[in-house]
């Protein structure tokens, strides 16, 4: 057994902030043989310490893509976090490129030699692009997203493409046509959704980080269910072309990291406007790396003067108990760092979850209608065009999906279209200025990310309103088109090594620039110093522990 005398993250102890966090941290050795684990202190940015490698020559490029991969193909029979895996030939070929443009002297790129995992729907022209349906099942697209094309002209290596539920619809990874994904810190539990597989996948080191997208919390969600960082930019900061639509005016392409400093990183390559994309921002993207702060750098209130609400209608009932206790010690270690933390009332938050699911499923229904054997999905054999029609959906939807084309189609019906749709658009304006004016008097606002930690699979798969519910800290930041920020703040007492909470950190249009610093200045919650990257350590240690 590997490791299995490994102390928990619950034991360790609170941090003073003028040292470093020595935790253990993993990685594989630089072969193609089962990884090894030593006790150097990880990395505070794995971007910047494999661009560091690379260009001290300490190793190459093909080097520390064989040393993934051999983690990443170790672990993936029981984590189940990729649908599809490229050849390892045409993967290393790209690592030797970089290699050989190191030996040139050349500039290989701020994401060089970077093993990035890419959501199922966003589109890569060298791999299928499913979106986790089988209507697409082994669809190739001739172009990459604008995102996948932005990483790899930045020296990004797309390792593989992570599962999710069906078009983006679940959050559990349980509605994948394919397959359902484990949770790395209990394997008998879901990793969330829908961008289940990109988190688990950061969260297991199967790569460095990854891609996911977000419509009402499946950048978000995940990230708190499995202890890693998630990153929602402001609706339009990132372009969509090449992102499978499922809801257009909510989705937004996401970033997962083991650290805030690598989803800044990758926020960075993948942001800006792009001419393929009409809803593309032209507001300059900031250099997020340049206020990041050393902790070195750091007084004993780094934080002060900041203003931060915490939302009292995400600590109230329906919310486990053990998840509000763990952001009520995140707000008071927010004061401890120098923040004033007072708790600001949004009386119009209860409102997004209905407004969300009229607004989410509607859009579907229009959007989904191109799946239809003729112009995409595979196709069903017939005699008529309407049994075409028909024969081809019915085979290659799941039941969510079905389900939720259903709900759209009759909210966007004659004689309803009022009642549902409109009056949803409605709600949405309430939402969204009731978060300004909370904005317009705090600097940041927090909350869960989810008001429960991971729970068993198939726990909730029977019971969709009670897995729609668990939207509900998530569906209100998307519908006023905020950035927010999750990353771990303490534990539950639940799994084989407790299961983590994740801190929503949600900030004013394209202000990235605040709530991303605010995390990397420091952030100590529950005894454990998140942006070393300890928690992804521990999380791989507990997915390989067990495997021989």
């Amino acid at each position: 057994m590997l490791l299995s005398t490994l102390q928990t993250p619950r034991s360790l102890s609170r941090l003073s902030l003028t040292r470093h966090s020595h935790s253990y941290n993993s990685r594989a050795s630089l072969t193609d043989q089962t990884p090894t684990l030593t006790t150097s202190p990880p990395p505070h940015s794995e971007i910047l310490s494999t661009r560091q490698t690379l260009l001290s020559r300490r190793a190459s490029a093909v080097d520390l893509a064989l040393s993934r991969l051999a983690r990443l193909r170790l672990a993936e029979p029981r984590l189940r976090a990729f649908l599809h895996l490229p050849d390892d030939d045409a993967l290393l070929a790209q690592a030797r490129r970089l290699d050989a443009r190191i030996a040139a002297g050349d500039d290989p790129g701020p994401l060089a030699g970077v093993l990035v995992g890419v959501k199922d729907n966003i589109c890569t022209k060298d791999m299928p692009s499913t979106g986790g349906s089988r209507v697409l099942a082994g669809y190739r697209p001739p172009f990459d997203a604008t995102a996948v094309k932005r990483l790899r002209e930045l020296g990004g290596i797309v390792v593989g493409k992570t599962n999710m539920d069906e078009f983006g619809m679940g959050s559990t990874t349980e509605a994948s046509a394919f397959q359902v994904t484990a949770n790395p810190w209990d394997e008998s539990r879901v990793p969330g959704g829908s961008s289940g597989g990109s988190a688990a996948a950061v969260s297991a080191r199967q790569c460095v980080v990854s891609l996911g997208s977000d419509t009402g919390g499946s950048v978000r969600q995940p990230a708190s269910f499995c202890g890693v960082v998630g990153l929602k930019p402001t609706y339009g900061r990132v372009s969509r072309f090449g992102l499978m639509a499922y809801a257009s005016s909510l989705d937004t392409i996401g970033c997962f990291g083991s650290s805030v400093a690598d989803a800044g990183i990758l926020l960075h390559a993948i942001a800006g406007h792009d001419r393929f994309d009409a809803t593309s921002s032209k507001q300059d993207v900031p250099d997020f790396q340049s206020h990041f702060v050393s902790l070195s750098c750091l007084e004993s209130k780094p934080l002060k003067g900041l203003r931060v609400g915490l939302i009292r209608e995400t600590i109230d009932k329906g919310v486990d108990a053990g998840v509000i206790s763990a952001i009520r010690a995140a707000a008071m270690h927010f004061e401890e760092l120098g923040c004033s933390v007072n708790e600001v009332s949004l009386p119009s938050f209860s409102l997004g979850l209905p407004a969300y699911y009229i607004l989410a499923v509607s859009e579907s229904s229009s959007n989904l209608s191109r799946y239809d054997g003729i112009r995409y999905g595979n196709q069903v054999y017939a005699d008529e065009l309407d049994s075409l029609y028909g024969g081809s959906r019915a085979e290659g939807f799941g039941s969510e999906v079905k389900m939720r084309i259903l709900m759209g189609t009759y909210a966007l019906s004659a004689g309803y279209y009022d009642a549902y749709y409109k009056r949803a658009q409605q709600v949405r304006t309430i939402i969204r200025n009731s978060f300004k004016e909370a904005l317009s008097q705090n600097d940041i606002l927090i909350s869960p990310a989810a008001p429960s930690v991971a729970y068993k699979i198939g726990e909730k798969k029977n019971d969709p309103l009670a897995m729609y519910a668990g939207d509900i800290m998530t569906v209100n930041v998307n519908l006023a088109g905020l950035p927010a920020l999750v990353l771990p703040c303490g534990f539950v007492e639940d799994g084989p090594a407790g299961l983590p909470v994740g801190l929503q950190m949600i900030g004013a249009a394209f202000n990235e620039v605040l709530t991303l610093p605010i995390h990397c200045t420091g952030l100590l919650v529950d005894g454990a110093l998140y942006i070393t990257g300890s928690f992804v350590f521990f999380t791989s240690l507990l997915v390989l522990k067990d495997i021989k």
